[in-house]
C-alpha cells in the first residue's frame, strides 16, 4: 500500500513478541514531580510522577531500560540558547527576581513562565532526559521516552508558554550528529513554534505541527508558513479548528505523515506527544480520545525508524497520565487493560478507574471540505520537494557526555553540576532588548475550577532562550542564516538552529497567553 494513503511503513503488530524487538529506554527523575510553577498555574510537573506510577503498576518499567537523566550542563544548553539567557536562568530565584525586573522582561519570564524554586534544576533535568534519549538512539536503541520533555515554545533568548529551555531543539541537534535528516512531529494542541523557528532555514530538519489555529496561543502556524531559503517546504503546518475527533485527525495525520516519511526519509523521528489535544483538557478544545492520540505514536512507530517520544502540554493531569502510560505501552508493543490497577494516585482516576475516557459530544468544527483542502495543500507542498536531500558529512562534533545510569543504581550525591561553560561574572549584561510583542487580548479557552482529585493540593507535593559568534538573530533585518551545501552537523548547530526573522514572524504580534482567561 502506498504510504501516502495511510498504510504506514513497515507496519508491525503491536502486541505479543514484537514488543521485545524494540529496544526501549525511558528517562525519569524522581524529583521532577516536586517542581511547582505556583498556585493556580496549569502546568503541573506532578503529572510526570503520576505517569511513572501507572507505568510501574502496569508492569511496563520491567520491559524497558529505566534511566535517570544526567542534568544538562550549561554548555549543553548553550548549543542552542544564548549564554546570557542560560546564565539568567541559572541565577534567578524567587528571592532575587525583584532585583532583576529588566532581565525578567527581556527574557519573558513572569506570568506564563514564572520563577520558582529549583527552576534551573528543572530545566537541566528535562533537557538532560531528551538529549540523553537522543544519545541512546544514536547508539542503537529503537525508542527513547522522556515524558518530562517536549517543551516546544522556548526560544533561543527567551521563555515562552510555560517553556524555558527547548529540550527538543537540543535533542535534534544531538541526533544530527549521526543522522543526515531528522523529522520533528508535534501533536500538542499548540503550534510547535520554538522548534519550527529554530530549523526554519535548513533542509536537514523537517517540522510538522498539527495544532489549533486562530485566536489561540502562540498565534503562529499558518498553513502558508512553509520554511525559508534552503528550508522552504521543510516546515509543514496543519491548522485545525475546535472539536476535531479521532477520525478527522487521522484522515490528515496518516496520509500527510506517510508522504513525509516517503519523501523526506528521515534517519530519526522526534514525536512531541502533548496531551492537551485530548478531549476534556483544561486548556484545550480538541476532542481526541487517548486511543486516537496514541494512534499517532503507533503509526510513527510502524516505520521502524529510531523514535524519540517526548511529553509537552497537558493540563487535565489525570488524563495526561493515562495518555502517556498508554502510549508507553504502544511503544513497547503491549496493549494495556482498561481496568486500572491500584496505584498511589488511584483517587485521581475515579469514578470509573479506567485507563480510557470517552470523548465528549462537542461539535467538530472541522468540515470535510476544510480537511480535504488542508490535506490537498500539504501534499502538494510535499510534491515540490526532491526526495531525501543529501548532506555531505564532515567532521563529527564531539560526543555529548551524558553518563546516564540505571535509575536504581545512581547515587544522587554524585549528580552535582558538571563543569560550567558560563561563568556568572563573565555573562553579558542583562539589558532590556526593547518593546516586546504583546501577548494579551486574544480569546482563550476558559479554565474551569477543578475541585476534584485532579489537583489534590499539589502544594503539599511541592515542598519543595548565542553561543559561538554571538546573538545572530536578535533584530537581524533581512539577513537570514543559510547553510552551505556541505554543512556538517556542527554547522547546523551554529547556523541552522537560530532564532530567525521569517515571513511567519509577523504573526508573533498579539499572541495570547496560554492560560489567560477571557
Amino acid at each position: 500500500m502506498d504510504a501516502s494513503a495511510g498504510g504506514g511503513g513497515n507496519s508491525l503488530p503491536t502486541t505479543g513478541a514484537d514488543g521485545s524487538k524494540r529496544r526501549v529506554c525511558y528517562f525519569y527523575d524522581a524529583e521532577v514531580g516536586n517542581y511547582y510553577y505556583g498556585q493556580g498555574h496549569p502546568m503541573k510537573p506532578h503529572r510526570i510522577r503520576m505517569t511513572h506510577a501507572l507505568l510501574g503498576r502496569y508492569g511496563l518499567l520491567d520491559q524497558m531500560q529505566v534511566l535517570r537523566p544526567h542534568p544538562a550542563r550549561d554548555r549543553d544548553l548553550c548549543r542552542f540558547h544564548a549564554d546570557d539567557y542560560v546564565a539568567f536562568l541559572r541565577s534567578v530565584t524567587p528571592e532575587t527576581q525583584q532585583d532583576q525586573i529588566r532581565a525578567l522582561k527581556r527574557f519573558n519570564v513572569g506570568e506564563d513562565c514564572p520563577v520558582f524554586d529549583g527552576l534551573y534544576s528543572f530545566c537541566q533535568t528535562y533537557a538532560g532526559g531528551s538529549v540523553g534519549g537522543a544519545v541512546k538512539l544514536n547508539h542503537g536503541h529503537d525508542i527513547a521516552i522522556n515524558w518530562a520533555g517536549g517543551l516546544h515554545h522556548a526560544k533561543k533568548c527567551e521563555a515562552s508558554g510555560f517553556c524555558y529551555v527547548n529540550d527538543i531543539v537540543l535533542a535534534i541537534l544531538e541526533l544530527l550528529k549521526y543522522h543526515q535528516r531528522v523529522l520533528y512531529v508535534d501533536i500538542d494542541i499548540h503550534h510547535g513554534d520554538g522548534v519550527e523557528e529554530a530549523f526554519y532555514t535548513t533542509d536537514r530538519v523537517m517540522t510538522v505541527s498539527f495544532h489549533k489555529f486562530g485566536d489561540y496561543f502562540p498565534g503562529t502556524g499558518d498553513i502558508r508558513d512553509v520554511g525559508h531559503s534552503k528550508g522552504k517546504y521543510y516546515s509543514l503546518n496543519v491548522p485545525l479548528d475546535d472539536g476535531i475527533d479521532d477520525e478527522s485527525y487521522q484522515s490528515l495525520f496518516k496520509p500527510i505523515m506517510g508522504k513525509v516519511m516517503e519523501v523526506f526519509n528521515p534517519g530519526a523521528v522526534v514525536l512531541q506527544c502533548g496531551a492537551d489535544s485530548l478531549s476534556g483538557d483544561r486548556l484545550g478544545c480538541f476532542n481526541l480520545s487517548i486511543k486516537g492520540h496514541a494512534e499517532c505514536v503507533r503509526f510513527m512507530r510502524s516505520f521502524n525508524v529510531p523514535l524519540l517520544l517526548l511529553g509537552g502540554g497537558g493540563y487535565t493531569i489525570r488524563n495526561v497520565a493515562r495518555c502517556w502510560c498508554y502510549e508507553t505501552g504502544v511503544a513497547l508493543g503491549h496493549e494495556l487493560t482498561d481496568k486500572m490497577p491500584a496505584n498511589e494516585y488511584y483517587e485521581y482516576f475515579g469514578p470509573d478507574y479506567t485507563l480510557h475516557v470517552a470523548p465528549s459530544n462537542m461539535e467538530n468544527k472541522n468540515t470535510r471540505h476544510q480537511l480535504d483542502d488542508i490535506r490537498s495543500k500539504l501534499l502538494d507542498n510535499l510534491s515540490k520537494l526532491r526526495h531525501a536531500p543529501s548532506v555531505q558529512f564532515q567532521e563529527r562534533p564531539p560526543e555529548t557526555e551524558l553518563p546516564e545510569q540505571d535509575e536504581d543504581k545512581e547515587n544522587a550525591d554524585e549528580r552535582g553540576d558538571a563543569d560550567s561553560d558560563v561563568e556568572m561574572n563573565d555573562a553579558k549584561p542583562l539589558e532590556d532588548s526593547g518593546r516586546r510583542s504583546s501577548i494579551q487580548g486574544v480569546r482563550m479557552k476558559k479554565e474551569p475550577a477543578e475541585t476534584d482529585a485532579t489537583d489534590l493540593d499539589v502544594n503539599s507535593v511541592a515542598a519543595e532562550h548565542s553561543r559561538g559568534s554571538g546573538p545572530v538573530a536578535d533584530g537581524v533585518g533581512s539577513s537570514k542564516p543559510t547553510l552551505p551545501n556541505d554543512a556538517s552537523p556542527m554547522a547546523i548547530d551554529e547556523q541552522g538552529a537560530q532564532k530567525v526573522e521569517t515571513e511567519s514572524s509577523n504573526k508573533l504580534q498579539e499572541q495570547p497567553t496560554m492560560h489567560q482567561k477571557p
